[in-house]
């Protein structure tokens, strides 16, 4: 019998005070890099984000895009587009999105982007965090964490106690 446990994911919890300053680091990031006519957030995760970015640019028209890609929250599933990108938004800047932002929370495996991409392939694709697999496929983001770190955003959280690193992946 062994004393091995499995690996566990490295747990990367986040408050809304850092997430506000993440996401305002965003837009600071994004200030000198264009025109921009309008947001596409990617829900839900891209909601917060695309608010502060929004606020912070001074940006008023903000559209949502609907992918369904986590299933009880840690299990990734087949993606289900919920919600596709309004024509008006697309025809923006020449079509295809050119001058639009789009905005999420984290970019993981890159399956998500890279249906929001096709939709809106001349976009700014723009993330507060990146992991390395989903990373080439976003032109911004200010935080990258190992494909192995699981984020816990502060919407998803309550306050309790949280063990020492040393005693939390210990059985």
């Amino acid at each position: 019998m062994s004393d091995e446990h499995p690996p566990q994911p490295k747990a990367f919890p986040v408050s809304w005070d850092q997430f506000h300053r993440d996401a305002r680091a965003l837009a600071w990031r994004l200030s000198g890099q264009g025109e921009w006519e309008a947001i596409v957030c990617i829900t839900r995760g891209g909601l917060v984000p695309a608010a502060i970015v929004a606020r912070e640019l001074g940006i008023r028209v903000i559209e949502t895009v609907g992918v369904a890609s986590y299933h009880e929250y840690k299990e990734q599933g087949s993606l289900v587009v919920l919600k596709g990108v309004d024509p008006k938004i697309t025809a923006l800047g020449g079509g295809e999105g050119k001058g639009v932002l789009i905005i999420d929370d984290l970019v993981d495996t890159g399956s998500t982007a890279r249906i929001v991409r096709e939709m809106l392939p001349k976009a700014h694709f723009a993330t507060v965090y990146a992991k390395p697999k989903g990373r080439p496929l976003v032109d911004t983001f200010i935080t990258e964490v190992s494909q192995d770190t699981w984020i816990y955003f502060p919407w998803d959280m309550g306050l309790t106690f949280q063990p020492p690193i040393s005693k939390g992946t210990l059985g």
